[in-house]
C-alpha cells in the first residue's frame, strides 16, 4: 500500500473516532441539563446556548489553528486538538451547573480542529488525481462516526449513566490522538515565515480574501451548513407528528438520521471520483440543485416511510457538497496555505451551523417546519444556479480571451 494511502486510512479512523466521540456526548447534553437542575420550561433555551457556545468560539479560533498548522506542522495540530478534546470531554462528566457546562463547551470550541487538520494532511499527501476520492473518503469517515456515536453513546448512557459516557468519549478521542502520534508522519514543517521562494511574499489571510474562488467556496459552505441546520433541531418533533405521537419518536428520528449518514458514506467517495472524471464544478452544481429540489419535496410528504425515503435520497446528493467544496478550496490555494484554508472551511462550517438553528427556529415559530424544508431547498438550489451562471460566465470570458490572443 502506498505510504500516502496508509496515512490516509490512519487519519480516516482518527476522524471516525473524533466524530463518534462528539456525537456520543453532544446530542445528549439537553438531557444532561436536567441532571444539572435546569427546569423543563427553560431546557430548550439552555440547550441552544450550550450548543451555540462551541460553534461561536470555534468559528473564531479555526483560522488561528489553521495558521499554526501552516507554521508548525499539521500533525502537531491534530495531536494538540485530540489531546485537548480528550480532557474537555472528560471534564463534562464533572460539571455541576449549567454555566459550568457552557464554559466547558466554549473550551471545546477553543481547542477544536482535529478533523480539518486531518483533512489538510490528506490533501497535502494525496496525488492530484486522487484528491477528490481521498477527501470523499475522509468525509465518509466523519459521517460513519456520526452514525456510530449516538448508538454507542445511548447504550453507554443507559448502562453506566451520562457522566461516565462523557469519560468514554474522552478516551476514544485520546486513542485517535495516540494513533496519530505513533503512526502518522509528516514532512518537515516550514519554519515560521519560510516560503518556497525568497522573492515571494508570505501568504496571508488578506491575500486569501482576494481569492474569488476561495471566497465562493467558503460562502457555499456557510449556506450549506446554515440550510441543513435550519431543520435538523426540529426533525424529531416533525417525525413525531408524522407518526401520530411522541411514543418512539426518538428511535424513529435516530433511524432516519442514520439513513442520511449511510447515504453519505456510500455517496461521498463516488461524488469525489466523479468530480475527478467530469469536473468538480459540474458535480457540485448537480449536488446543490438536486439536493435543493429533493429536500423541498418534503413539503408534500405526509407519510413517515416516504419521509425516510426522501431523506435518504437527499443524503445521497448532500454527500457530494462537502468533499467537492473542500477539493476546490485545495485547488484554489497554495500548498503553504493548506492549513489556513482548512481552518477557514472549518470556520465557515461552524458559522453556518450556529446561524442555521437560530433561523430555523424563527421560521418554525412563524410558519412551521414544512416551510423550512422549502426554504432549505430554495437556498441550496439558488446556490447551485448562481454557481452555474458564474461558471458559464467565466468559461465564456476565458474562451473570448483565448480567441483574442489567437
Amino acid at each position: 500500500m502506498p505510504s500516502w494511502k496508509r496515512t490516509m486510512w490512519i487519519l480516516w479512523f482518527g476522524v471516525l473516532f473524533c466524530s463518534s466521540s462528539y456525537t456520543m456526548s453532544v446530542p445528549f447534553l439537553p438531557l444532561f441539563l436536567f441532571d444539572l437542575g435546569v427546569e423543563e420550561g427553560s431546557v430548550n433555551l439552555w440547550a441552544g446556548v450550550v450548543h451555540s457556545a462551541a460553534f461561536l468560539v470555534g468559528a473564531v479560533m479555526a483560522p488561528l489553528w489553521g495558521l499554526m498548522a501552516d507554521k508548525y506542522g499539521k500533525r502537531k495540530m491534530v495531536i494538540r486538538a485530540g489531546l485537548s478534546l480528550a480532557v474537555i470531554y472528560a471534564l463534562i462528566a464533572f460539571v455541576q451547573t449549567p454555566w459550568q457546562l457552557v464554559g466547558v463547551r466554549m473550551m471545546h470550541g477553543f481547542v477544536g480542529g482535529f478533523v480539518p487538520a486531518s483533512m489538510s494532511i490528506v490533501a497535502s499527501i494525496a496525488p492530484k488525481e486522487k484528491l477528490g476520492w481521498s477527501l470523499g473518503m475522509m468525509q465518509a469517515g466523519t459521517m460513519t462516526g456520526g452514525i456510530l456515536g449516538p448508538l454507542f453513546g445511548g447504550l453507554l448512557a443507559q448502562a453506566f449513566g451520562l457522566r461516565r459516557s462523557f469519560i468514554v468519549a474522552g478516551i476514544i478521542i485520546l486513542l485517535a490522538a495516540v494513533a496519530v502520534i505513533v503512526w502518522v508522519r509528516e514532512g518537515k514543517a516550514p519554519e515560521p515565515g519560510e516560503v518556497k521562494n525568497k522573492k515571494e511574499k508570505p501568504l496571508t489571510y488578506r491575500m486569501a480574501f482576494r481569492n474569488r474562488q476561495l471566497m465562493t467556496m467558503l460562502l457555499l459552505l456557510v449556506l450549506f451548513q446554515l440550510s441543513i441546520n435550519m431543520f435538523q433541531p426540529l426533525m424529531s418533533l416533525h417525525i413525531a407528528e408524522l407518526q401520530g405521537g411522541l411514543q418512539g419518536a426518538v428511535l424513529s428520528a435516530g433511524f432516519i438520521l442514520s439513513l442520511i449518514g449511510i447515504a453519505g458514506i456510500v455517496a461521498s467517495p463516488v461524488w469525489g471520483r466523479l468530480g475527478e472524471q467530469r469536473g468538480y464544478h459540474r458535480i457540485l452544481i448537480v449536488c446543490l440543485i438536486a439536493s435543493g429540489i429533493v429536500v423541498s419535496m418534503q413539503f408534500f410528504v405526509k407519510d413517515l416511510w416516504l419521509f425516510a425515503v426522501v431523506q435518504f435520497i437527499f443524503g445521497l446528493f448532500m454527500a457530494g457538497i462537502g468533499p467537492i467544496t473542500n477539493t476546490l478550496v485545495v485547488q484554489s490555494t497554495d500548498e503553504q496555505f493548506r492549513g489556513r484554508s482548512f481552518g477557514l472551511t472549518a470556520s465557515a462550517n461552524q458559522f453556518g451551523s450556529m446561524l442555521g438553528p437560530l433561523i430555523g427556529g424563527l421560521l418554525g415559530l412563524a410558519m412551521g417546519i414544512h416551510y423550512i424544508f422549502v426554504a432549505t431547498g430554495v437556498i441550496l438550489a439558488l446556490a447551485g444556479a448562481a454557481l452555474l451562471l458564474r461558471t458559464q460566465r467565466e468559461r465564456r470570458a476565458s474562451g473570448g480571451a483565448r480567441r483574442a490572443s489567437g
